[in-house]
């Protein structure tokens, strides 16, 4: 009973430190938990893991809502009994200009492109090639940004309000 309560108020705790942050300026307390974080980055408050000092994130990086930064495998535990020391970790890069959507899950010893979206809901365990979109489970290449841009672009041109 004491460790659920501890629990709960370090959940608390850490909730309450949260707020005094926005998405503009959370890198400020990811930085200090270890992470290395770009400029102009908006990030939705979110934990990094275990080990954020694992996490770096380029510049001009947007990370919705949601999204898990798994940088430690704890599947090394049914290797115990042969190994009890036993870690797998890695880092997780996501390069310049990324977009990664809302509650997508990021695992260990990957990279992520430099202008590269990962769709909501994603599954990443492996890299992410520069300029691509990728998106599912696990995910996968989906399209290239630079088409992606045109469709937007069409689009922007049909639904514009006339006085913008």
């Amino acid at each position: 009973m004491y460790k659920l309560i501890i629990g709960i108020i370090k959940r608390i705790k850490h909730s309450l430190e949260l707020r005094k942050y926005n998405r503009l300026t959370i890198a400020e307390y990811l930085r200090k938990q270890g992470a290395q974080i770009g400029e102009g980055c908006s990030i939705v408050p979110t934990r990094l893991g275990t080990e954020p000092y694992l996490v770096k994130i380029g510049n001009h990086v947007t990370i919705a809502l949601g999204v898990w930064f798994i940088t430690h495998d704890g599947g090394t535990w049914l290797f115990r009994k042969e190994v009890p020391d036993l870690q797998a970790f890695g880092p997780i890069i996501i390069e310049d200009n990324c977009v990664i959507g809302q509650n997508a899950i990021l695992f260990p010893n990957i990279r992520i492109g430099r202008n590269s979206i990962v769709g909501a809901g994603s599954v990443v365990i492996t890299d992410v090639p520069p300029d691509t979109i990728v998106m599912g489970i696990p995910a996968r290449p989906f399209g290239s940004v630079a088409k992606y841009k045109e469709k937007c672009i069409e689009r922007w041109g049909v639904q514009r309000p006339p006085d913008v």
